[in-house]
């Protein structure tokens, strides 16, 4: 695995690696560059170090390369090794590195008032006079929008992080609880693959109420797919073809669901593969949690197993009826991707061993 982190200055790129490099016994990979770019000056223009020494007890040396060809070499020489690295100067290295399937890119930023407090504390450390909020402004978004095209990295990262956390051992523990280095990131576990494609078939719903998707599998081969929507040749329910579904009062709290046109995902799905190719040991993955109805349906076609993600308000009663049927049930959650406010992290877990450092290293 090799993680790359991008973002702005101060962000926390550095903090995330050290996490990595000592929680998870990671080596950290560096790209020599030319010039220091002026968001990382002081107001003099003197070179501003990016945080205070490294505290990691027997961290591995850095092993740079001139290129990013090179490091991508050696990356993929030793593909079974964990590597980590913040040298992402423009999008031409994550062009590089987004080549191989071991690589996985982490965005990391946070307000630009608590980057330059940040920076200002670097500033000081290294007795600099910082740069006023206005220059580091102007800095910041010339160093972000300007031709190296560090912005638009965002776009392109798994994991976006918000990092206007307050100490150390705050952030560790949000990033404990987030598992950054779980293998299903590079190559989906089973049950990941498939709610995937459960969750990509709601997508075709029509529904007005809900966007449910399913997906029936057997011996980890897809039988067939379903989503929620009206029959065939009958108008859509986003379109006014189902008036319970366009009437947000008679829907509300599962009212008056005899009158509902939509044909559930699960049903759809049911129907496509049909009893006879069905058989045993079917297992059927759908992004919301069975209602009721579909569930006596799941059970009479002789499936084993339902793997669902989200909850419904009937899982209490479509729980036990699986339980009788001796049909197994479970809730599959993957791991934590997109957008995510470490803030709202903390608290959840923390790894063994953290030590409460000060807030201004949380940036670094």
């Amino acid at each position: 695995m090799l993680i790359g982190i991008c973002g702005g200055i101060c962000a926390g790129k550095r903090s995330v690696q050290d996490y990595l490099i000592q929680e998870h016994g990671f080596a950290p990979l560096v790209l020599r560059r030319g010039e220091t770019p002026s968001i990382e000056r002081s107001a003099s223009g003197s070179a501003v170090p990016e945080g205070g020494p490294s505290k990691l007890n027997g961290a591995p040396k850095p092993q740079t390369f001139a290129s990013a060809v090179d490091m991508v070499d050696h990356a993929t020489q030793h593909w079974q090794e964990k590597f980590v690295t913040t040298s992402i100067y423009d999008e031409s290295i994550v062009d590089a590195l987004a080549h191989r399937p071991f690589f996985v890119l982490v965005h990391i930023d946070a307000p630009i008032s608590i980057r330059w407090q940040r920076f200002k504390d670097c500033c000081a450390r290294a007795s600099l006079t910082p740069p006023t909020l206005e220059q580091f402004v102007l800095r910041n978004d010339d160093h972000l929008y300007g031709p190296s095209g560090l912005a638009t990295l965002a776009s392109r990262a798994q994991i976006k992080l918000l990092n206007s956390t307050s100490s150390i051992d705050r952030l560790h523990g949000s990033l404990h609880s987030l598992n950054l280095t779980d293998q299903s990131r590079i190559r989906p576990a089973w049950d990941h693959y498939f709610m995937t494609l459960a969750s990509l078939a709601a997508r075709r719903s029509n529904c007005m109420r809900r966007q449910v998707g399913c997906v029936l599998v057997r011996e980890k081969r897809v039988m067939s797919t379903g989503y929620n929507g009206t029959p065939r040749n009958v108008t859509n329910c986003n379109e006014g073809g189902c008036p319970r579904c366009n009437n947000a009062a008679s829907s509300k709290g599962g009212l008056g669901l005899s009158t509902c046109l939509c044909i559930h995902a699960e049903e759809n799905a049911l129907l496509e593969a049909g009893r006879e190719r069905i058989g045993g040991g079917a297992v059927l993955y759908c992004n919301t949690c069975p209602c009721l109805t579909c569930s006596i349906k799941i059970v009479q076609v002789g499936i084993t197993e339902v793997v669902f993600s989200q909850s419904y308000y009937m899982d209490a009663e479509a729980a036990n009826l699986f339980k009788e049927a001796g049909v197994r049930l479970r809730q599959f959650s993957p791991p934590k991707e997109g957008l995510v406010n470490l803030c709202d992290q903390e608290g959840l877990s923390l790894p063994v061993g953290t030590s409460g450092e000060t807030a201004q290293g949380a940036g670094s």
